[in-house]
């Protein structure tokens, strides 16, 4: 069963994309595809980015107030929430001071404070899917690069001698399962290290969320806990060093006791002439870390105050008066839906079902390579071929890019995995339909190819308009007489590098016309610098000389020789 739903997958996957992408060469460009997930990808994509285009921002106001306890000076901000018992709708400037000036005129005190207590419980441990995420927000990792990174850490390490260690299990699984004796290891662990208090009675038991998860691979964990990341620092690259301390944090952390937080929460009265208003403030401590003593948050900030939660729980008291210090306003506006990075592109696929862990690094990869996004710093935008692709599938094969569709598709390989389904059933039920589809829109699909942008330059070979292309290797310039004229240039993308030969221009990144990468100066061909590697902006701390990237956590000096590390061009 497990094999005639992985042969099914096959096929599919297959229909789709040798079917579909001839069709795109031809109506759209050369060297194209579309895929069975790869489209909904991108569709996800394009349409977030529709939602920011059509956005239309919205007015509002904030009234925060500075208030202090009648008798003490220890001051502290409360927020305007509610005006006689409604919501809070100040649209606004002139109904805003109208509310301020009001309000100044009130008495206050507080009438209401509750003390609570909520427990944070751990995460799982690793899946495929939530490693690239936390490898993405934490370390800013691409989900490429976390999938490299953690093959080298499964496939082993030499830890001091000639034979390689594995230092974490299998990391393409949707399975939270965890084996007995990880689990006793990591509980010996956690009371020999942390104490009885950040051990719980019983091991913790995670079920995992997909139907037919994989559960022969166990979750993404440590070989051994007793490899701690700063036993295995001196073995490991920093790349390497940084994701096995996530790894080994999780697991370590999926094991330990809830962190303990407690809220205080102020609700504070305000009675004028015409209106009653409610101010809440509140503060959060934390009681006990539990799991957070190992697994901290990602933006490594808390907000806790314990001065000003001792306050709140020691000092203000119910029914006493409030005098009011200040009054705060602020104009703010609706923001909208960020656009997808490939964290929570990555959540959005996973939560609806669509894909495999092993698919998602390859699926951001394709849409990249193939043109239809761009990365703008951490977060993913369609190109104009992306839009148009999106649009003319969505038109043609409304199936293939919709959500519930593909989804649905996903329960049914799962039922041929379960037996419940015979495969070729499946694969007809989905072909026939299909077909028709592919034949209308090989009839009726309207040609749409990208149309080229001037640049405001003349070709120094024939005087005509140059033009902005896009190609196999991304966007490039070429003549718009094109091929009665082959001349072309590549786009260099600026590094914000002096360039170490003349000091004069910047280090730019261009590509052969086989779409090999160098880097040159942009002074070219006044200076001839260049180089197969890319240099960084920091000298060599030895010499002085120009460090160049030589491998993804590499660096080398070109005078001295000497070795570096480094993280993303920064030296560790």
């Amino acid at each position: 069963d497990l094999v005639d739903a992985q042969q099914a997958r096959r096929i599919l996957d297959r229909l789709v994309g040798y079917k579909v992408s001839p069709i795109l060469w031809t109506k759209v460009r050369s060297r194209l595809s579309a895929g069975r997930v790869q489209s909904v990808a991108v569709r996800l994509i394009v349409e977030r980015e529709r939602e920011i285009e059509n956005f239309v921002p919205v007015e509002y106001w904030v009234v925060s107030a500075i208030f202090r306890q009648d008798g003490d000076d220890r001051t502290y901000e409360a927020k305007l929430l509610k005006i006689n018992n409604n919501d809070l709708q100040l649209n606004n400037e002139k109904d805003t001071l109208t509310v301020v000036n009001d309000i100044k005129t009130a008495s206050h005190k507080l009438v209401d404070k509750k003390v609570s207590n909520r427990h944070n419980q751990p995460s799982p441990p690793f899946i495929t899917s939530t490693l690239q995420q936390d490898a993405s927000s934490r370390l800013g990792f691409l989900a490429s690069r976390t999938m490299i990174v953690a093959q080298q850490l499964y496939e082993g390490i030499k830890l001091g001698g000639d034979e390689e260690t594995g230092l974490i299990t299998y990391m393409r699984t949707d399975s939270v399962n965890v084996s007995n004796q990880a689990i006793t290891e990591v509980r010996s662990y956690i009371e020999k290290n942390y104490g009885a208090d950040y051990l719980p009675i019983k091991p913790i038991l995670y079920r995992t969320r997909a139907k037919t998860a994989q559960e022969a691979h166990e979750a993404i964990r440590p070989t051994s806990v007793q490899r701690t990341p700063e036993k295995m620092r001196p073995f490991l690259s920093p790349e390497q060093y940084r994701l096995y301390t996530l790894i080994w944090q999780r697991f370590v952390a999926s094991q330990m006791e809830a962190q303990v937080v407690e809220t205080v929460s102020l609700d504070i009265e305000g009675n004028s002439k015409d209106n009653i208003y409610l101010f809440r403030a509140s503060v959060s401590n934390t009681v006990f870390p539990g799991f957070r003593a190992v697994y901290g948050l990602a933006n490594g900030e808390n907000n806790e105050n314990p001065e000003l939660a001792k306050l709140f729980k020691e000092v203000l008291k119910e029914g006493e008066k409030q005098i009011l210090e200040k009054l705060n306003t602020e104009q703010k506006f609706t923001q909208p839906p960020s656009r997808y990075s490939e964290a929570s592109l990555i959540m959005t696929l996973e939560k609806n079902d669509i894909g495999r862990p092993s698919t998602y690094a390859p699926i951001i990869s394709t849409i990249q390579t193939r043109g239809y996004v761009d990365r703008q710093g951490r977060m993913l935008k369609p190109t104009d071929i992306g839009f148009i692709v999106n649009d003319l599938l969505v038109e043609f094969f409304p199936e293939i890019v919709d959500i519930k569709f593909t989804s649905r598709m996903e329960d049914e390989l799962d039922d041929i995995a379960e037996g419940k389904a015979e495969w070729v059933d499946v694969l007809r039920d989905f072909y026939e339909p299909f077909e028709k589809r592919i034949d209308y829109a090989k009839e009726n699909m309207p040609t749409k190819k990208p149309e080229p942008k001037l640049i405001g330059r003349e070709c120094p070979d024939c005087g005509q308009p140059l033009v902005l292309r896009s190609g196999r290797f991304g966007d490039f310039i070429s003549c718009s007489t094109f091929p009665s004229c082959r001349y072309t240039e590549s786009i260099p993308v600026k590094l914000d590098i002096a360039c170490p030969l003349c000091q004069e221009g910047d280090v730019v990144q261009k590509r052969t016309k086989k779409g090999r990468i160098f880097y040159g100066c942009s002074r070219f061909p006044e200076c001839d610098f260049a180089s197969w590697e890319k240099p960084m902006s920091t000298p060599c701390p030895k010499c002085g000389g120009l460090l160049t990237q030589k491998s993804a956590d590499k660096a080398v000096c070109a005078e001295c020789k000497s070795n570096f590390d480094h993280i993303d061009g920064e030296l560790v």
